[in-house]
């Protein structure tokens, strides 16, 4: 038998191989001293190698036996002829005796082969009712009961029993039990054994394009889109339904319409990986902006290839060379620079260089080798949907492998239905719709999430089925507790459980430069157990979409002299992300240090009270300058610290030198009043500032 190199592999595409059951496998390499579970268990080099060998020296030795089996078989057979009936008869049992001499090691073997097949591995849930056990182990629930009994535990036909009981039980009857995540029951819904290469087919790539605001994202994708449209198809896209198709030199590109990179980043959050290229978008008059390294680094940590499209060469003062050198600085060097980031220049409003920009898109998308089995049942992702008055949910999906058609029973998400219609880009029924097509769906049952997995089922009861189980996963997972993100108070305990090998860090300051110098401070502090990673640094307050990157990415954010805005607080309660503002860059330094090493102090937990808006200010002399305030929600208390925060930045940190209702100073002002201000060493206020007002609360470490 030929072997060639192995990377890891699983069990069942060794069993494949060797044209064994998997559970034969499993038991002949538990023998062999390796610790396998099931047939999705992988194995390493040598592993693979040592049972591929084993099984060669035993395919020789039958084939050996097979040789003079038939040797045998002939002579036995020519006797035979010449011979009366008793006499043949007589050799018949003669032949009998030899061949079961020389296939008694056959039959051994068999036996095991057999026996083994007895060893079952079954998914539960992490709890299981005795019922619902006994159904999966075969047995009576009375069984199960008993068995449990005499283990201590009197349980009910409808009483839950945990993992660890129910596998003990399971033992009894030789049936080993894995516990059934989220991920394991969509396996085992769907499992998909892996395409072979002959089944491949090439795919068209599926693109997004980002890049910073106002520097013409739609309007290049429109331009792209109506450069595009065949002359039958005059008048351009009837219908859009937030992703469509063009077609070059007789290739198709599939272009998403996310509105920005933070849809981009929660469709990834959710374990969809749909995005092959992302083209990104530079102003050639403008350069590099914040909101360009946003989406940099968000598709830098997607792991998804970039081509820069530098647009608005048409205009004055654009300056293509110039952004290239911005581009460099933040780890896109050009092509023509030595560096291997394809930048086109181009101009939506003329058309220049559009084909060249979706040349350079196939010429990624070959030399990435983008391929997919569209002779199989479709799966793919949920790219938007919505409830339409008239039609019922609708969505829109891109195929990823496989073809959906008309009439399948799909599974999208914890929704399901039949494909009642598919709708194309361009607003035209189609009856079917291959890998990396995108497509509007009618049919389903209730309005699935962006970013959901969909799969067609072998029947609408099959789907509904698994569309229920899905549902009370969902339910379940929202009952409990937030998965763990990670956060510096539980730093070193992760760290230490192995949890943790990289800390990802999402920096935000006031200043490009201090966030170089954040950067730098924090990631000297890696060491061998953990590595500090910053995923993104920029300028300005912390806004929802550094919230879900971080959330996605599995990072804490650092904010130096900025807050973060009122939506991307809520996000991060909500995503659990950790959020840590500092106004002195060794603080941060220290608190990380701290956390690695487990001996974070107990801290002072900042509590908002109240925010306050200057509508306009009084210079007084001898006093200073004084705001006239509109206290917007909580209260200002004349104790409590403030800060003055203008566009996102802290421009003034420290206290309340007055507090005035009036000409009355009074302790406390309350949501829905005037007020007048004052600050200690501080008059440079102005109309529109936002004062802050929080209080200190000492929070024990647990």
């Amino acid at each position: 038998m030929e072997v060639g190199y192995l990377s890891k592999v699983r069990v069942y595409e060794i069993s494949k191989q060797l044209n064994i059951s998997s559970k034969e496998l499993i038991k002949k390499l538990k023998e062999f001293g390796v610790d396998v579970h099931s047939h999705m268990s992988t194995l390493e080099d040598d592993e693979a190698q040592l049972i591929l060998d084993y099984y060669s020296s035993e395919v020789q030795e039958s084939e050996n036996n097979q040789v003079k089996e038939e040797t045998i078989d002939e002579e036995i057979s020519r006797t035979a002829k010449h011979e009366n009936f008793e006499k043949k008869m007589n050799d018949s049992s003669k032949k009998t005796k030899v061949k079961d001499k020389m296939m008694k090691d056959e039959e051994v073997k068999q036996d095991t082969i057999e026996q083994s097949d007895e060893i079952k591995v079954i998914q539960i849930p992490n709890k299981v009712s005795v019922q619902t056990l006994a159904e999966k182990l075969g047995k009576t629930p009375a069984e199960i009961i008993k068995s449990l009994m005499m283990r201590g535990i009197m349980a009910s036909i409808n009483q839950e029993v945990d993992f660890d009981t129910a596998s003990q039980v399971a033992e009894e009857y030789g049936i080993l039990l894995e516990e059934e995540t989220q991920e394991t029951l969509e396996e085992k819904m769907f499992e998909e054994e892996p395409d072979s290469p002959e089944d491949l087919v090439e795919r068209p790539p599926v693109v997004v394009v980002m890049g910073h605001v106002d520097h013409g994202k739609t309007s290049l994708l429109d331009a792209i889109r109506k450069s595009n449209v065949t002359a039958k198809e005059a008048g351009g896209i009837t219908q859009h339904i937030g992703a469509s198709t063009v077609e070059v030199n007789g290739k198709k590109i599939t272009f998403l319409d996310t509105p920005g990179h933070e849809a981009f980043t929660a469709m990834r959050m959710r374990g969809a990986q749909v995005t092959d290229i992302a083209i990104l978008v530079v102003a050639a008059d403008d350069g590099v902006m914040p909101q360009t390294i946003e989406a940099i680094n968000h598709a830098k940590a997607a792991n998804v290839q970039i081509i820069v499209a530098i647009n608005k060469i048409d205009k004055p003062g654009a300056n293509p060379d110039r952004v290239k050198q911005e581009l460099a600085d933040y780890g896109l060097l050009a092509e023509e620079w030595g560096g291997d980031t394809i930048c086109v220049p181009v101009s939506a409003v003329t058309k220049t260089n559009l084909d060249t920009l979706l040349e350079m898109v196939l010429l990624v998308a070959e030399m990435a080798e983008l391929k997919a089995n569209p002779n199989k049942r479709a799966r793919g992702t949920i790219i938007e949907a919505q409830l339409d008055k008239g039609r019922g949910p609708v969505a829109t999906v891109l195929v990823q492998s496989g073809t959906l058609k008309v009439g399948d029973p799909i599974v999208a998400g914890s929704t399901h239905g039949r494909i009642r219609a598919m709708m194309d880009d361009k607003g035209r029924r189609v009856k079917k719709a291959g890998p990396s097509t995108p497509v509007e769906i009618l049919g389903l049952s209730e309005v699935p999430s962006a970013g959901d997995r969909f799969y067609v089922a072998e029947s609408d009861k099959q789907a509904r089925h698994y569309a229920e189980i899905l549902a009370e996963r969902n339910r379940e997972q929202s009952l409990r507790a937030t998965p763990n993100k990670v956060s510096l108070d539980d730093l070193f305990s992760q760290i230490q459980s192995g949890n943790v090998k990289q800390l990802n860090i999402v920096v935000k300051a006031d200043v490009q430069g201090s966030v170089e110098a954040v950067k730098q401070s924090l990631e000297r502090l890696s060491n061998d157990e953990v590595r500090i990673h910053t995923i993104h640094g920029g300028v300005g307050a912390i806004t929802e979409s550094d919230v879900m990157l971080a959330s996605a990415s599995n990072a804490i954010i650092i904010g130096f002299n900025v807050r973060p805005e009122a939506g991307a607080k809520s996000v991060a309660e909500t995503e659990k992300v950790d959020i840590r503002l500092y106004r002195v860059i060794y603080n941060a330094i220290e608190d990380i240090e701290a956390a690695m090493k487990g001996m974070l102090d107990p801290e002072f937990q900042e509590k908002v009270i109240g925010h306050a808006e200057i509508r306009q200010t009084f210079k007084v002399s001898g006093v200073g300058t004084i705001g006239g305030a509109y206290v917007q929600d909580g209260k200002l208390v004349r104790n409590a610290k403030v800060r003055i925060v203008r566009n996102g930045i802290v421009v003034y940190e420290g206290q309340l030198s007055s507090l005035k209702r009036f000409k009355d100073d009074v302790k406390e002002v309350n949501a829905g009043y005037e007020c007048g201000l004052s600050f200690e060493k501080f008059n440079d206020i102005k109309e529109g500032d936002i004062v802050e007002a929080f209080i200190m609360e000492e929070i024990p470490r647990a």
